[in-house]
């Protein structure tokens, strides 16, 4: 059921049921982090693995302390200027977090998200809300009520409408350490915007079968039908034999079945579309999607990191 009702939401959550909830990222399958019944209903909702944690969200960033152990100088710097917003801070946990929810890991990702009907819920309720992203586990992340109905709406009791997500790609995920920042997940804070902190900023290449964060996995984000990423040009030569869809980031390739991220060039616009796109793409009557990656710069290399999981083969 879609609506947009806090009250029922809010009343549904303090009985222990999961409900989506929108944020400016993509939609979450939210639930009351402090309960292991609670979470144990979002990992099986999404048929998500036990081994890959959940992030916590909260209203105030007065309230973090009540979930971490201590929180570094350069990281509460960073909370006040982001927040609320597409930042996720992994912190050393509280023994009221339940190892469910963090994978059995010392360290809980912690955020504050920019919705105003989520932060109106949140700030009702006497705890804090774990919620992954709104969809069967693997597959495009949800940016609208719809896509939340369309793959989990006979498994969950709620469905909190808040119209179209704005930033349209998930939280960058981050550990500090002194005055370094170690990236787990590129995401809707650019490197560029974290660097006004600090010029010592490490991305975490490599993919995990036991992740410190969520978005981590070799194979991600992934549509139904193959996505190949490169030259589209020389892809559409490739698979001209098949039915092909094309997702680009701001060039027309003049076929039907395209969508283009932004036609004038920009990062923001490419990824509130991202998600939206890949999956249109997905329901059209294609073999294969061929994509190109973005310039690595700003949100560009958050998309080209969702593109290439969704492509991992």
């Amino acid at each position: 059921m879609i609506g947009t009702e806090i009250e029922k939401a809010r009343d549904l959550l303090l009985r222990n049921e999961v409900v989506a909830i929108p944020t400016e990222t993509v939609y979450g399958l939210a639930g009351n982090a402090l309960s292991e019944i609670a979470v144990s209903k979002i990992f099986e909702a999404k048929n998500r693995p036990h081994f890959d944690p959940l992030i916590v969200h909260v209203s105030e960033v007065s309230e973090v302390s009540n979930y971490v152990e201590e929180i570094p100088e350069l990281a509460f710097n960073l909370m006040e200027h982001f927040w609320p917003g597409a930042l996720t801070v992994l912190l050393p946990k509280k023994s009221c977090i339940p190892d469910l929810t963090t994978s059995a890991l010392n360290e809980v990702g912690i955020r504050i998200p920019n919705h105003p009907i989520t932060l109106e819920l949140l700030k009702s309720l006497p705890f804090p809300l774990a919620a992954p992203s709104a969809n069967p586990f693997g597959y495009i992340s949800p940016t609208s009520a719809q896509h939340v109905a369309e793959q989990l709406g006979e498994k969950i009791p709620y469905i909190l409408d808040g119209g179209s997500c704005s930033v349209g790609i998930e939280s960058t995920v981050l550990r500090v350490q002194h005055n370094e920042i170690e990236i787990l997940r590129l995401g809707g804070i650019s490197v560029e915007d974290l660097q006004r902190f600090t010029s010592n900023i490490h991305i975490q290449q490599h993919s995990s079968s036991s992740p410190a964060s969520p978005g981590m996995l070799t194979s991600h984000y992934a549509p139904r039908k193959p996505v190949f990423v490169g030259n589209i040009r020389e892809l559409m030569h490739d698979f001209a034999s098949q039915k092909i869809g094309v997702l680009s980031f701001k060039e027309d390739f003049q076929i039907e079945s395209q969508r283009i991220l932004s036609k004038t060039g920009s990062f923001a616009e490419a990824a509130s579309n991202l998600f939206a796109y890949l999956r249109e793409l997905d329901h059209m009557n294609i073999d294969v999607i061929l994509a190109e990656f973005l310039p690595n710069e700003n949100l560009g290399r958050a998309i080209n990191d969702k593109l290439k999981r969704a492509s991992a083969k």
